[in-house]
């Protein structure tokens, strides 16, 4: 335990190490800005950049970068060394303007036509909100990322400006129920890391894992995930191995990685930490990313991180557990003992439910990727129809409320199983793991972020959404001459509003599609229609007012969105088509004709060959499909011209492709077969 202690935070210049290392006049300030937002006092960086550079160089650090998160979708950063220059001899420094803003080259980063390819200067600024730390010798500085003329071209600045926005109208609702103390409301998250880990020498064996993170062929393996023996189940010393050593290097870095486990497919696993404010959730969840696949490779592992690298089994998500609180510590979505009597948290319960159904299009868009689209849906991920989910209690409460009657609050159930066993009290609500957006008590959970994605995105709507409900509210509230009453009409006719967002029921039933299609919810099953919210005029209306993107800045987003899309499919396309052509095809011919020399044997010395009559028809039948496919997917994939040919016309002939090669996976002797099988890859580990 005592080591844990020493070791966690060891690398990062956070509170402790400023406080230490700072004088006090100077810790002051920069912690007002940390806390409260607004600019660095003049002449505090000087002082800031030279204690930063000094701890990191007595720390073995020779480098620092500038590091930041361009739009595409990872972490960029480019390397400078303390070393400099002055009259003539060697010194170690960081000045404050090297500190608080840094000149990359933007030119060959996503800005959606923002920026000319031959327009190539771009900045980063300090975020002082998120600590720098040291990795891999080298002091990483946090930073927001923009063009030469000022516009976003990153995913933090919008966040934070979404953090922004929040505190404001959130304050605005705290004040109006009496809290006059807390001088901040903090959007937290805690995201859950989903990964399968397999063994590199079969990971190196994929082409398809190698160029595109998922496997475009392979067959189902005899045994996915039907006995449910890998959730939770005993984790093999190897992952073990793995799971400590990534701990040590997460907690090195103020990373909490607190919960690890097995998760429900074979070779699927999660990493959980502890809240954190929404920017640092963020940043940390980026190096928990990298980290993963760092540490893999040292255990002669591979991680993969897309959402759906294996067919047939659970894909990976990130869920993101979203929730407010002031800076004194109060849990504004706490529900409390007496939820029917707590009108500010019903109040803010139906401010979400306001912003998820006024905006469930933008929401399903934050998460849009061609990766994502193959895991929504099924197998514990949600669909593409967002619905909340609140609990019988909850809803109950809300029904009350609407149609005016009292709304009492139920004592809590409470069951023992045996009589050697501690009482149990049932809490408020179950836990539905087929919805998007979910009340699991404290926080929402959004299910649907996939798990090599950013969270910024998804963050950065939440925020704004909860934001325009909060100003709405506090607009109506603050000219009530009766409060009590309005905030009471004020639920009630928001409720009766957006109830149809609400469902607690199996999002994968068919019946479902046919009732939320009823209630007039958007389906957006696929990326390129859920991105097209991102340009409606409601969407232009609500970032405007808030400061968080001009009409420019979305219409750049969605443009990098969909050509973003478009690449994806065009390389997964190319990289199967390469793969049929040059490895399975060929592969499956040698092995027919193994097949048919055999026939030709047996019928010279008069054994029955009705056996391998079948086979090489079989065969014969499946290569011939398998290359038909292939030249038909080079046609439409050399015309596909926008992200809905993508869709409607290369992904159904990139299916039919993999059916006639996975059909031959199932004949072609293993001898024969170019590739790792998902057996070979789920249970290598």
């Amino acid at each position: 335990m005592e080591g844990i202690l020493q070791i966690f935070a060891s690398n990062v210049y956070n509170d402790k190490v400023m406080k230490e290392e700072l004088p006090a006049y100077v810790y002051e300030s920069l912690k007002k800005t940390i806390e409260q937002g607004g600019p660095l006092d003049d002449g505090i960086a000087d002082t800031v950049a030279e204690s930063m550079k000094d701890w990191a160089i007595r720390k073995g650090a020779t480098h620092y970068t500038h590091w930041f998160q361009p739009m595409t979708g990872i972490t960029a950063e480019k390397h400078d060394s303390f070393l400099m220059i002055r009259n003539g001899k060697p010194v170690m420094e960081l000045r404050s303007k090297e500190l608080i803003k840094g000149e990359p080259d933007a030119s060959s980063f996503p800005s959606g036509g923002l920026r000319a390819t031959f327009e190539a200067r771009g900045y980063t600024t300090w975020d002082a909100t998120s600590y720098a730390f040291i990795k891999d010798r080298t002091l990483y500085i946090p930073t927001a990322f923009c063009s030469y003329c000022g516009e976003p071209l990153d995913n933090k600045t919008p966040l934070l400006r979404s953090m922004d926005a929040l505190n404001k109208q959130a304050l605005r609702i705290v004040r109006l129920f009496g809290n006059t103390t807390a001088s901040r409301v903090i959007p937290v998250a805690g995201c859950e890391q989903e990964y399968f880990l397999i063994d590199k020498k079969q990971y190196d064996k994929r082409k398809d894992l190698l160029i595109c993170g998922r496997t475009l062929f392979g067959a189902k393996s005899p045994k996915g995930q039907e006995l449910n023996d890998h959730y939770f189940g005993n984790i093999r010393e190897r992952v073990q191995n793995f799971m400590r050593e990534l701990d040590i290097e997460l907690w090195k870095l103020g990373i909490t990685a607190k919960t690890e486990h097995n998760e429900a497919a074979p070779a699927q696993h999660e990493l959980a930490p502890i809240y954190a404010t929404v920017n640092i959730a963020a940043d940390h969840n980026q190096i928990i990313m990298e980290m993963m696949k760092k540490v893999a490779e040292h255990h002669g592992l591979a991680c993969l991180l897309h959402e759906k690298p294996f067919a047939n089994i659970n894909g990976s998500g990130k869920h993101n557990n979203w929730s407010i609180s002031t800076n004194e510590g109060d849990m504004l979505l706490s529900p409390g003992k007496d939820p029917s009597k707590n009108k500010r948290f019903l109040l803010i319960l139906a401010a979400v439910l306001k912003a998820v159904d006024e905006y469930s299009g933008l929401l399903r868009q934050s998460i849009a990727t061609a990766g994502n689209d193959h895991r929504l849906g099924s197998h514990e991920a949600p669909p593409g129809i967002i619905s909340v989910y609140l609990g019988a209690e909850l809803t109950e409460i809300l029904e009350d409320l609407e149609n005016g009657r009292t709304a009492h609050n139920k004592a809590r159930e409470k069951f023992c199983m045996s009589e050697t066993l501690p009482v149990l009290f049932k809490d408020t609500c179950d836990r539905n793991r087929t919805s998007p957006f979910a009340f699991t008590g404290k926080k929402f959970e959004f299910r649907m972020p996939g798990s090599s994605c950013s969270v910024s995105d998804a963050n950065t709507v939440i925020n704004t959404i909860v934001a325009n409900s909060f100003k709405e509210f506090a607009d109506i509230l603050e000219n009530a001459d009766d409060f009590d009453k309005t905030v009471d009409d004020l639920i009630k006719h928001t409720v009766l509003k957006h109830k149809r967002i609400i469902f607690n029921g199996n999002n994968y039933s068919s019946q479902w599609l046919e009732e939320a299609k009823r209630r007039g919810l958007p389906v957006l099953n696929a990326t390129p229609e859920a991105v097209d919210c991102l340009v409606e005029d409601k969407s232009f209306k609500l970032f405007e007012t808030f400061g968080i993107f001009s009409k420019t800045d979305l219409i750049s987003r969605h443009e990098i969105k969909m050509e973003n899309y478009c690449k994806i499919i065009s390389i997964e396309a190319n990289t199967m088509i390469e793969i049929a052509k040059r490895e399975i095809l060929p592969s499956s011919m040698d092995y027919a004709s193994t097949i048919y020399s055999s026939i030709l044997m047996k019928k010279d010395i008069g054994l029955d060959i009705s056996t391998e009559t079948l086979i090489a028809q079989n065969l014969s039948d499946n290569i011939k499909n398998l290359n038909d496919c292939i030249i038909e997917l080079e046609k439409v994939s050399a015309n596909a011209e926008n992200a809905y040919d993508f869709k409607d016309k290369v992904i159904p002939v990139m299916n039919k492709l993999r059916k006639h090669a996975d059909s031959l996976e199932c004949i072609v002797s293993k001898d024969y077969w170019p590739m790792p099988t998902y057996s070979d890859m789920l249970y290598s580990v």
